[in-house]
Protein backbone atom coordinates (compact mmCIF):
# COMPACT_ATOMS: atom_id res chain seq x y z
CA UNK A 1 0.00 0.00 0.00
CA UNK A 2 1.08 3.56 -0.65
CA UNK A 3 1.40 5.98 2.27
CA UNK A 4 -1.93 7.52 1.28
CA UNK A 5 -3.61 4.11 1.13
CA UNK A 6 -2.20 3.21 4.53
CA UNK A 7 -3.48 6.44 6.04
CA UNK A 8 -6.96 5.90 4.62
CA UNK A 9 -7.04 2.27 5.79
CA UNK A 10 -5.83 3.28 9.26
CA UNK A 11 -8.57 5.89 9.42
CA UNK A 12 -11.20 3.25 8.63
CA UNK A 13 -9.67 0.92 11.22
CA UNK A 14 -9.76 3.60 13.91
CA UNK A 15 -13.41 4.33 13.09
CA UNK A 16 -14.27 0.64 13.47
CA UNK A 17 -12.64 0.47 16.87
CA UNK A 18 -14.34 3.71 17.87
CA UNK A 19 -17.70 2.31 16.79
CA UNK A 20 -17.19 -0.82 18.89
CA UNK A 21 -16.37 1.26 21.96
CA UNK A 22 -19.13 3.85 21.49
CA UNK A 23 -21.93 1.37 20.95
CA UNK A 24 -20.96 -0.88 23.84
CA UNK A 25 -20.44 2.13 26.08
CA UNK A 26 -23.90 3.42 25.24
CA UNK A 27 -25.43 0.01 25.93
CA UNK A 28 -23.77 -0.19 29.34
CA UNK A 29 -24.90 3.34 30.15
CA UNK A 30 -28.49 2.09 29.95
CA UNK A 31 -27.90 0.39 33.31
CA UNK A 32 -27.40 3.78 34.98
CA UNK A 33 -30.04 3.95 37.76
CA UNK A 34 -31.17 0.42 36.79
CA UNK A 35 -28.40 -1.70 38.33
CA UNK A 36 -29.27 -4.54 40.74
CA UNK A 37 -27.76 -2.57 43.65
CA UNK A 38 -26.07 0.80 44.10
CA UNK A 39 -22.43 -0.29 43.97
CA UNK A 40 -22.97 -2.26 40.78
CA UNK A 41 -25.00 0.60 39.30
CA UNK A 42 -21.99 2.89 39.76
CA UNK A 43 -19.51 0.26 38.58
CA UNK A 44 -21.36 -0.36 35.32
CA UNK A 45 -21.65 3.37 34.70
CA UNK A 46 -17.90 3.75 35.18
CA UNK A 47 -17.20 0.90 32.77
CA UNK A 48 -19.50 2.62 30.26
CA UNK A 49 -17.48 5.81 30.66
CA UNK A 50 -14.26 3.88 29.99
CA UNK A 51 -15.64 2.75 26.65
CA UNK A 52 -16.95 6.21 25.76
CA UNK A 53 -13.52 7.64 26.53
CA UNK A 54 -11.93 4.97 24.35
CA UNK A 55 -14.32 5.83 21.53
CA UNK A 56 -13.31 9.49 21.78
CA UNK A 57 -9.64 8.58 21.38
CA UNK A 58 -10.22 6.40 18.33
CA UNK A 59 -12.62 8.89 16.75
CA UNK A 60 -10.29 11.78 17.49
CA UNK A 61 -7.46 10.00 15.68
CA UNK A 62 -9.73 9.10 12.76
CA UNK A 63 -10.85 12.74 12.52
CA UNK A 64 -7.23 13.87 12.50
CA UNK A 65 -6.47 11.50 9.62
CA UNK A 66 -9.60 12.69 7.77
CA UNK A 67 -8.81 16.38 8.08
CA UNK A 68 -11.12 19.24 7.20
CA UNK A 69 -14.02 19.88 9.53
CA UNK A 70 -14.31 16.27 10.71
CA UNK A 71 -14.37 15.82 14.48
CA UNK A 72 -15.13 13.01 16.90
CA UNK A 73 -18.70 14.38 17.09
CA UNK A 74 -19.03 14.15 13.30
CA UNK A 75 -18.26 10.45 13.45
CA UNK A 76 -20.47 9.72 16.45
CA UNK A 77 -23.52 11.81 15.59
CA UNK A 78 -23.63 12.40 11.85
CA UNK A 79 -23.55 8.90 10.40
CA UNK A 80 -26.49 6.59 9.77
CA UNK A 81 -26.58 3.00 10.96
CA UNK A 82 -25.34 1.56 7.65
CA UNK A 83 -22.20 3.67 8.04
CA UNK A 84 -21.36 2.20 11.43
CA UNK A 85 -18.88 -0.67 11.44
CA UNK A 86 -19.18 -2.06 14.98
CA UNK A 87 -19.35 -5.79 15.55
CA UNK A 88 -22.91 -6.99 16.14
CA UNK A 89 -22.26 -8.30 19.63
CA UNK A 90 -21.84 -4.73 20.90
CA UNK A 91 -25.24 -3.47 19.75
CA UNK A 92 -27.53 -6.17 21.15
CA UNK A 93 -30.00 -4.84 23.77
CA UNK A 94 -28.86 -5.18 27.37
CA UNK A 95 -31.42 -7.86 28.27
CA UNK A 96 -31.35 -8.91 31.91
CA UNK A 97 -28.29 -8.57 34.14
CA UNK A 98 -27.10 -12.09 33.29
CA UNK A 99 -27.18 -11.28 29.57
CA UNK A 100 -25.21 -8.07 30.06
CA UNK A 101 -22.55 -9.75 32.19
CA UNK A 102 -22.23 -12.78 29.91
CA UNK A 103 -21.71 -10.51 26.91
CA UNK A 104 -19.30 -8.37 28.88
CA UNK A 105 -17.23 -11.36 29.91
CA UNK A 106 -16.99 -12.73 26.37
CA UNK A 107 -15.96 -9.30 25.08
CA UNK A 108 -13.61 -8.57 27.96
CA UNK A 109 -11.62 -11.76 27.33
CA UNK A 110 -11.34 -10.72 23.69
CA UNK A 111 -10.69 -7.01 24.26
CA UNK A 112 -7.86 -7.47 26.74
CA UNK A 113 -6.01 -9.79 24.35
CA UNK A 114 -6.76 -7.45 21.44
CA UNK A 115 -5.45 -4.35 23.22
CA UNK A 116 -2.34 -6.16 24.41
CA UNK A 117 -1.54 -6.93 20.77
CA UNK A 118 -2.48 -3.45 19.54
CA UNK A 119 0.14 -2.04 21.92
CA UNK A 120 2.68 -3.47 19.47
CA UNK A 121 1.21 -1.58 16.51
CA UNK A 122 3.58 0.23 14.18
CA UNK A 123 1.15 3.15 14.41
CA UNK A 124 2.24 5.08 17.49
CA UNK A 125 -1.18 6.62 18.15
CA UNK A 126 -3.03 3.31 18.05
CA UNK A 127 -0.36 1.77 20.26
CA UNK A 128 -0.75 4.59 22.81
CA UNK A 129 -4.55 4.24 22.90
CA UNK A 130 -4.15 0.50 23.42
CA UNK A 131 -1.66 0.99 26.25
CA UNK A 132 -4.20 3.09 28.13
CA UNK A 133 -7.01 0.69 27.30
CA UNK A 134 -5.14 -2.37 28.60
CA UNK A 135 -5.23 -1.02 32.15
CA UNK A 136 -9.00 -0.55 31.95
CA UNK A 137 -9.54 -3.89 30.24
CA UNK A 138 -7.81 -5.82 33.02
CA UNK A 139 -10.24 -4.33 35.52
CA UNK A 140 -13.21 -4.98 33.24
CA UNK A 141 -12.26 -8.63 32.84
CA UNK A 142 -11.74 -9.13 36.56
CA UNK A 143 -15.26 -7.80 37.22
CA UNK A 144 -17.04 -9.76 34.52
CA UNK A 145 -15.15 -12.98 35.34
CA UNK A 146 -16.25 -12.68 38.96
CA UNK A 147 -19.86 -12.19 37.88
CA UNK A 148 -19.71 -15.28 35.65
CA UNK A 149 -18.74 -17.36 38.69
CA UNK A 150 -21.18 -15.63 40.99
CA UNK A 151 -24.16 -16.10 38.68
CA UNK A 152 -23.20 -19.36 37.00
CA UNK A 153 -22.47 -21.16 40.26
CA UNK A 154 -25.10 -19.28 42.25
CA UNK A 155 -28.79 -20.00 42.62
CA UNK A 156 -30.68 -22.29 40.21
CA UNK A 157 -32.31 -19.21 38.68
CA UNK A 158 -29.08 -17.28 38.20
CA UNK A 159 -27.47 -20.37 36.65
CA UNK A 160 -30.40 -20.83 34.26
CA UNK A 161 -30.37 -17.18 33.24
CA UNK A 162 -26.63 -17.20 32.60
CA UNK A 163 -26.80 -20.39 30.54
CA UNK A 164 -29.64 -18.96 28.49
CA UNK A 165 -27.65 -15.77 27.88
CA UNK A 166 -24.65 -17.74 26.63
CA UNK A 167 -26.84 -19.68 24.19
CA UNK A 168 -28.24 -16.39 22.85
CA UNK A 169 -24.84 -14.74 22.51
CA UNK A 170 -22.60 -17.51 21.23
CA UNK A 171 -23.43 -17.19 17.54
CA UNK A 172 -22.31 -13.56 17.57
CA UNK A 173 -18.82 -14.36 18.90
CA UNK A 174 -17.55 -15.83 15.64
CA UNK A 175 -17.46 -12.37 14.07
CA UNK A 176 -14.85 -11.27 16.62
CA UNK A 177 -12.20 -13.27 14.82
CA UNK A 178 -13.01 -12.47 11.19
CA UNK A 179 -10.41 -10.62 9.13
CA UNK A 180 -11.47 -8.76 5.99
CA UNK A 181 -9.10 -7.40 3.31
CA UNK A 182 -8.55 -4.08 5.08
CA UNK A 183 -7.54 -5.70 8.36
CA UNK A 184 -5.39 -8.28 6.58
CA UNK A 185 -3.44 -5.54 4.80
CA UNK A 186 -3.00 -3.49 7.97
CA UNK A 187 -1.97 -6.57 9.95
CA UNK A 188 0.68 -7.37 7.34
CA UNK A 189 1.92 -3.79 7.69
CA UNK A 190 2.20 -4.28 11.46
CA UNK A 191 -0.59 -1.78 12.22
CA UNK A 192 -3.68 -3.87 12.94
CA UNK A 193 -4.20 -6.89 15.17
CA UNK A 194 -4.52 -10.35 13.66
CA UNK A 195 -7.87 -11.16 15.29
CA UNK A 196 -7.96 -14.70 13.95
CA UNK A 197 -4.79 -15.50 15.89
CA UNK A 198 -6.53 -14.54 19.15
CA UNK A 199 -9.23 -17.18 18.88
CA UNK A 200 -7.47 -20.28 20.29
CA UNK A 201 -6.38 -18.55 23.52
CA UNK A 202 -9.79 -16.88 23.86
CA UNK A 203 -11.56 -20.21 23.56
CA UNK A 204 -9.28 -21.80 26.18
CA UNK A 205 -9.94 -18.99 28.65
CA UNK A 206 -13.69 -19.05 28.05
CA UNK A 207 -13.87 -22.84 28.43
CA UNK A 208 -11.97 -22.68 31.72
CA UNK A 209 -14.23 -19.93 33.10
CA UNK A 210 -17.43 -21.69 32.07
CA UNK A 211 -16.25 -24.92 33.66
CA UNK A 212 -15.44 -23.08 36.89
CA UNK A 213 -18.87 -21.43 36.77
CA UNK A 214 -20.59 -24.80 36.18
CA UNK A 215 -21.87 -23.54 32.82
CA UNK A 216 -21.94 -25.52 29.58
CA UNK A 217 -20.20 -24.31 26.46
CA UNK A 218 -22.89 -23.65 23.82
CA UNK A 219 -22.91 -26.21 21.01
CA UNK A 220 -25.51 -24.71 18.66
CA UNK A 221 -24.00 -24.23 15.20
CA UNK A 222 -25.18 -20.81 14.13
CA UNK A 223 -23.34 -17.60 13.39
CA UNK A 224 -24.36 -14.05 12.56
CA UNK A 225 -22.05 -11.61 10.81
CA UNK A 226 -22.20 -8.29 8.97
CA UNK A 227 -21.25 -5.52 11.37
CA UNK A 228 -17.97 -4.66 9.68
CA UNK A 229 -19.88 -4.32 6.38
CA UNK A 230 -22.55 -2.03 7.83
CA UNK A 231 -25.20 -4.75 8.03
CA UNK A 232 -26.72 -4.56 11.50
CA UNK A 233 -29.56 -5.82 13.65
CA UNK A 234 -32.62 -3.60 14.02
CA UNK A 235 -31.38 -2.73 17.50
CA UNK A 236 -28.68 -0.37 16.22
CA UNK A 237 -31.15 1.95 14.54
CA UNK A 238 -33.14 2.32 17.76
CA UNK A 239 -29.93 2.92 19.72
CA UNK A 240 -28.74 5.63 17.34
CA UNK A 241 -32.11 7.37 17.31
CA UNK A 242 -31.61 7.97 21.03
CA UNK A 243 -27.86 8.60 20.95
CA UNK A 244 -28.02 11.10 18.06
CA UNK A 245 -31.32 12.81 18.85
CA UNK A 246 -30.02 16.19 20.04
CA UNK A 247 -27.55 16.61 17.17
CA UNK A 248 -30.15 15.62 14.62
CA UNK A 249 -32.79 17.93 16.13
CA UNK A 250 -30.37 20.86 16.47
CA UNK A 251 -27.60 20.28 13.90
CA UNK A 252 -24.38 22.14 14.52
CA UNK A 253 -25.37 23.13 18.03
CA UNK A 254 -22.52 23.52 20.52
CA UNK A 255 -22.69 24.04 24.27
Amino acid sequence: MTASDTQQATRQYAVRLGDDALILGHRLSEWCSNGPFLEEDLALTNVALDFIGRARMFYGYAAELTGGDCTEDTLAYQRDCREFRNLLLHELPIGDFAFTMARQYLLDEYTLAFMQQLQQSADATLAAIAAKSVKESRYHLRRSHDWMLRLGDGTPESHERMQKALEQLWGYTHELFDMDALEQELAEAGIAVDCAALQPAWERSVRATLAEATLALPTAEWAVRGGRNGIHTESLGHLLSELQFVQRAYPGLSW
